[in-house]
């Protein structure tokens, strides 16, 4: 337990800061940030009777809560499965996941995991093997995956959006053995199918649709029906709470998928980190539209059910017009968002739905600041939960006390206790910016700089376990940081904290461009014209112009109806940005892209830029008056010849 702290090293700790913060400036800190950063020191009874000031103590006592699970876990090394398997036990009966269709208690889904793990086993498999899945949300996807881990099987969880190349890509990488598909996908393995290796097996798995099982490919469900349902059925190679239990793919945003290593202790991290933090109960039923395969859907809404006997409600496919129907049917008492879904939702029309639900929190990431309270307040939500993190990264935090636009905090008073940090850095390549003694740089508040986390080897709350490619974990951890020697796992975001410690998300590096001699940050600018525009997507990138310095500014905006006012668009945008942050080129979509995650795709829209020559949609230019005109075939040949000025 040395990576345990106790409280009276908190006392010295607090008393330490104290003799090194330097005049009256502390007193101020300390008094506007210490309820927040120290309310878990109280217990739930003694809490309810404290006054707001107290209250906010529970920061430090939910991550004290955390680091005492995961060290008790990890001492009786227990894995994911165990777990589950002392919930089963306490409440079998208990609804455990619920679906359109299908209700699941805990005892059904631990007699279809102990099938999954027969059927594999019988086949051959063991321990380290690693096993696609490419299913749509269905409390047989957890299942299988979970049966799976009960023989030391790996299982990558493949988006369900991915096709040819990509998806051969995410199959290469994981080094498959083989493939679990859903009916729904199987014409899109059969497309890939001559272009995998032979030695790959395949196994369909039919709910609804009762598609035909081509050749090679097995018959899942009809393998089951005959597997025991007790107990696995032959001796296995035992697993441990370090081991590897799923790999979970990036989402995309910026090129191929890459596969992100996440342990039995990984798992548990993730799923109880965010338990603690928002004060979830085991009487909570969670309501998630998510994709599994990733990590918001898949542990931190999925775990509650797992390791905490909670109960989950999951749909195939996100709807914004079902979103509060769903909960209001399912009894839901927290609901998950992720990227855009919280705009969708607030732009569905009045409903009853609106109030009739249960839901106290939601949690999730990427709900925007304008949003924000709209969404709140429209739909009587008491607590919003923004988290940020990495599915792969230790750089994780949460807000947890309401602060509208924030993504988490850093304690200002006992910073050492949960070392992240922001270093400055260069905005454009993501590189450290060193001192002179050859050591990373602490911002200063209201200083925009890369968000990084320490790693620590062997302490789940600081460990760096990366992607399955050696190379590209290699590139996101950075060396001698604040000492010789010393190491950290490297996000690329773009943080900036206030003098409180409250903590703003800016932008990704390489997205930030410079322009007329300024940094420009394309998340701040979506941010502005995502208001101007009536919230409809907006995706904001730069771009380069032969012959000129820097990238220009460019929006693309869903807009397929062509409802926007241009010329009122102009004369707003003079109002809220800065002549070097006004888009030079405007691109109206008539069709969007998005991540899995409900993350808008900028990369392709990047490389194809402001070529009337291979988009269709209407491009714009802004002229010298600023006003916005269009682009023609001739007008890209001048700016290509720089006939144009900008």
């Amino acid at each position: 337990m040395n990576w345990i702290f106790g409280l009276p090293a908190l006392a010295l700790a607090l008393l330490a800061v104290f003799l090194t913060k330097p005049g009256w400036r502390w007193f101020y800190i300390a008094g506007a940030t210490s309820k927040r950063d120290l309310t878990y020191v109280i217990t739930p009874q003694v809490r309810r009777n404290l006054n707001d000031a107290q209250q906010e103590l529970r920061a430090l006592w939910a991550y004290i809560k955390l680091l005492l699970l995961t060290r008790k876990l990890e001492k009786k090394n227990l894995t994911i499965a165990d777990i589950f398997q002392k919930n089963t036990a306490k409440h079998p009966d208990k609804i455990a996941i619920v679906s359109e269709t299908q209700a699941w208690t805990f005892r059904n889904l631990h007699e279809f995991s102990n099938q999954v793990a027969n059927v594999f086993l019988t086949h051959g498999y063991k321990k380290s093997d690693v096993v696609g899945v490419m299913l749509g949300n269905c409390p047989e996807y957890v299942g299988i995956w979970l049966g799976l881990s009960k023989i030391g099987i790996i299982t990558a969880l493949i988006n369900t959006n991915l096709r040819g190349q990509s998806l051969l890509h995410s199959i290469a990488v994981a080094k498959c053995t083989a493939i679990i598909y859903g009916e729904a996908f199987a014409q899109v393995v059969d497309d890939i199918s001559k272009k995998i290796p032979s030695n790959i097996a395949f196994y369909q798995i039919n709910n609804d649709l009762n598609i035909p099982v081509k050749s090679p490919s097995r018959n899942l469900m009809s393998l089951l029906k005959t597997a025991a349902t007790e107990k696995i059925s032959a001796p296995v190679e035992h697993s441990f709470h370090h081991d590897k239990l799923l790999y979970i793919y990036t989402s995309g945003t910026t090129g191929l998928p890459k596969a992100a290593v996440i342990s039995h202790s990984r798992y548990v991290f993730i799923a109880a980190g965010i338990h603690y933090t928002l004060g979830f109960e085991q009487n909570d039923i969670f309501y998630t539209p998510l994709p599994l395969y990733h990590t918001a859907g898949g542990i931190m809404s999925m775990g509650q059910a797992l390791i905490f006997g909670c109960t989950v409600a999951i749909r195939k496919k996100f709807s914004a017009s079902s979103y509060f129907a769903d909960c209001f049917k399912y009894n839901a008492t927290v609901g998950q968002y992720i990227g855009e879904m919280a705009r969708y939702i607030l732009a569905t029309p009045l409903s009853e739905n609106d109030h009739k639900h249960k839901v106290r929190m939601v949690f999730g990431n990427g709900l925007r600041p304008q949003i924000w309270p709209r969404f709140t307040e429209r739909f009587n939500i008491s607590k919003v939960g923004e988290f940020y993190g990495a599915t792969e990264g230790n750089a994780n935090i949460m807000n947890h006390d309401n602060t509208v636009g924030a993504i988490g905090f850093v304690s200002r008073i006992l910073p050492q206790i949960y070392p992240i940090s922001i270093i400055r850095a260069d905005p454009d390549t993501g590189e450290p910016i060193r001192g002179p003694n050859g050591l990373c740089q602490l911002c200063k508040p209201q200083e925009p700089g890369v968000f990084i986390g320490k790693i620590v080897p062997g302490n789940p709350a600081r460990e760096f376990l990366g992607y399955v490619d050696q190379t590209a974990s290699a590139k996101k951890v950075v060396y001698d940081v604040f000492k010789k020697g010393d190491m950290a796992f490297i996000s690329g975001d773009l943080l900036v904290s206030d003098e409180k410690g409250y903590l703003y998300f800016i932008d990704r590096t390489g997205d930030t461009f410079r322009w007329k001699g300024e940094n420009v940050s394309t998340g701040e600018v979506e941010t502005q014209l995502t208001t101007l525009v009536g919230y409809r997507d907006t995706i904001v990138y730069g771009v380069t112009i032969p012959n000129t310095e820097g990238r220009a500014g460019m929006a693309a905006i869903y807009d397929p109806e062509r409802q926007l006012d241009l010329d009122s668009f102009t004369l707003d945008l003079k109002k809220v940005l800065p002549v070097y942050a006004r888009p030079q080129f405007l691109r109206f979509l008539t069709k969007i892209d998005l991540t899995g995650t409900f993350k808008l795709r900028k990369i392709d829209l990047q490389k194809e830029g402001y070529d009337p020559n291979i988009i269709t949609d209407p491009l714009y230019y802004q002229t010298c008056t600023g006003k916005y005109e269009p682009i023609s075939k001739e007008v890209y040949s001048m700016i290509c010849r720089n006939e144009l000025k900008f």
